[in-house]
């Protein structure tokens, strides 16, 4: 896997693993973690941002003078033209032009709006942003997404902070064999085996902030979520075995027989 580069933009990762800045306990747990974790993105919701000083942002303040892409999203925008705005807002303070868009009209699910999604996506590509938007687990409108210049296209697992895991595997599987951008899991994770799954269903990667963050020991999981991430990764390289109805033996019988 040394040679094995994820490229979105004009930028090269080595890392497959996207981590929020949010809901850690304190700051030196949420850089330990980053740390572990490897992860090379960092993504924050910019209503958090002081843009006005990102200097001395309490967030940014703890990552100043390291060699991270932030991918800042427009979490809280309920339309189009809000997100669009807090995106300009973002890049004229030169925080970033990469912008996850994120548009949630749904208080009680967060489920992402797909109209305004892709009406954001579309303005923002056209304004020259390096664009990833936060959409459901639907191979239409992520096609849709690819279509209108998305960098990357996020479908979210399951709900945003629910841990439940990858509730619908034949979209996301059908997701990644259409598509010819990066597809990078996004929201409802919870466990190493989530990741490990998503990444042998053929993802690019995987961001996630509520599963490290909220986790008993955040610098352990980062780690073991890393691991998971790489581990997911080789065995999709790797090409595993075909399911098969019945048993079949490792040696044949035929080695057995005496002659």
């Amino acid at each position: 896997m040394k040679h094995d580069v994820l490229r979105i933009g004009n930028h090269e990762l080595t890392s497959r693993f996207f981590i929020g800045t949010g809901l850690f306990p304190n700051p030196y747990v949420q850089m330990e973690a980053i740390k572990a974790s490897g992860a090379q993105v960092l993504t924050f919701a910019i209503r958090r941002i002081n843009l006005e000083s990102t200097e001395d942002d309490s967030i940014l303040q703890h990552l100043q003078n390291e060699p991270y892409t932030y991918l800042p999203n427009t979490s809280g925008a309920r339309t189009a033209d809000e997100a669009v705005r807090i995106a300009r807002l973002a890049r004229a303070s030169g925080l970033s032009d990469w912008i996850k868009v994120e548009i949630s009209a749904n208080e009680r699910t967060l489920l992402p709006d797909p109209i305004e999604t892709l009406k954001a996506t579309e303005i923002l590509v056209r304004e020259g942003f390096t664009v990833l938007p936060y959409i459901s687990d639907d191979p239409i409108i992520c096609k849709r997404l690819e279509e209108a210049g998305a960098a990357a296209v996020m479908p979210g697992a399951a709900p945003i902070g629910t841990g439940l895991g990858i509730l619908n595997p034949y979209n996301l599987g059908l997701i990644v064999e259409e598509a010819k951008v990066p597809i990078i899991v996004d929201a409802g994770l919870g466990s190493v085996s989530d990741v490990a799954q998503a990444m042998e269903l053929g993802v690019s990667g995987v961001l996630m902030n509520t599963p490290v963050a909220k986790a008993t020991d955040p610098v352990g999981m980062a780690e073991a979520m890393r691991m998971g991430i790489e581990a997911g990764r080789l065995a999709y390289l790797s090409g595993r075995i075909d399911k098969k109805r019945y048993a079949s033996a490792s040696s044949g019988f035929e080695e057995y027989k005496l002659k």
